[in-house]
């Protein structure tokens, strides 16, 4: 029985991220109707892992279950967007400060091996693999701090802006600075300066966010606010 119900979770916990990473990448449309039957079909399961699903999407506000009538896609709005680079810029913070304390040696040559890496493709020109790059000084970064709490918390708050986040750094501009930024961070956690990380890794999501709102953010925000 025990296996049984963990299989279960599992099989929901799978259809849960795969539909969620859907939603979040613009797969299904803000309003769109979710229909179970249509999407166990498109992940090859059946309707009951999809409806737990969807109710643990509605937990998290990209899903809105109207009683008798089905689930729709709720997304993430411009609005969002711009909420989640905020409130970002200051748990990063914290992560840094707190990786200046918890940090292991393996960890920072990891860290720092990302930004060596990231370098060697920008100069050739492979932006994607410069995304890529960054996205793991990150989750380095988030687990350097020590906390698993923090580090779930900024997880998803990472992937919540992953589309934005692409479409901002896939240019040699912000890709060469977000690196050198990142460089910046992990000499200060290096050595051990916790004010000097928190407050550039701070600065590194509010430059971030800035970026995001030249490359097309503000008009999204505009759209919305005409609507």
């Amino acid at each position: 029985m025990q296996r049984e119900s963990d299989d279960k979770y599992s099989l929901r916990g799978r259809v849960f991220t795969q539909l969620r990473q859907d939603i979040i990448e613009g797969k299904f449309k803000n309003g769109q109707e979710l229909k179970e039957t249509a999407i166990g079909e498109l992940y090859g399961v059946s309707r009951t892992p999809v409806r737990e699903a969807l109710r643990q999407l509605e937990l998290e506000g990209l899903v809105s279950i109207i009683p008798n009538k089905g689930a729709y896609v709720d997304g993430i709005s411009a609005k969002d967007v711009i909420d989640i680079y905020e409130i970002r810029s200051r748990l990063e913070g914290l992560c840094a400060r707190w990786a200046t304390m918890n940090i292991t040696p393996q960890q920072m040559d990891e860290m720092e091996e990302t930004v060596y890496l990231s370098d060697f493709h920008a100069q050739r020109g492979h932006m994607d693999k410069v995304a890529e790059l960054d996205s793991q000084f990150h989750e380095k970064l988030f687990e350097a701090s020590g906390s698993r709490r923090l580090a779930l918390l900024l997880t998803d708050y990472h992937m919540y802006v992953s589309a934005i986040r692409r479409m901002s750094i896939n240019t040699n501009q912000r890709g060469n600075a977000s690196n050198v930024e990142h460089r910046m961070i992990a000499e200060a956690i290096r050595n051990k300066e916790a004010d000097r990380a928190e407050e550039l890794a701070h600065q590194h999501i509010m430059n971030a966010l800035n970026s995001a709102l030249e490359s097309g953010l503000r008009e999204m925000l505009d759209k919305e606010k005409k609507e």
